[in-house]
């Protein structure tokens, strides 16, 4: 018995339909510091890369380069270990 053919262009092969829709990206926030603010003991800084839940921001949402978003994952969680963030 032969397949059925989809005549409906805008579906997929798993029957959900395409969105044509252009998403908005969420807006980046720009934040102007020197790369020796990224301190442990600079909890202001780091509270802005952090989220309400106490999540770390991905790169994608700060737009740091790679190397400065270890260097902030780093002293985020050496200043967790101090306790001086939570």
């Amino acid at each position: 018995m032969p397949r059925k053919t989809n005549t409906d262009k805008s579906s997929t092969r798993n029957g959900r339909t395409r969105s044509t829709e252009v998403r908005t990206q969420r807006p980046k926030p720009k934040i102007d510091f020197t790369v020796d603010a990224l301190d442990y003991k600079n909890v202001i800084l780091l509270k802005q890369f952090v989220t309400d839940q106490g999540r770390i921001l991905p790169r994608k949402y700060t737009g740091l380069p790679a190397h400065y978003q270890r260097q902030l994952n780093r002293s985020i969680k050496r200043a967790r270990q101090m306790l001086l963030m939570k």
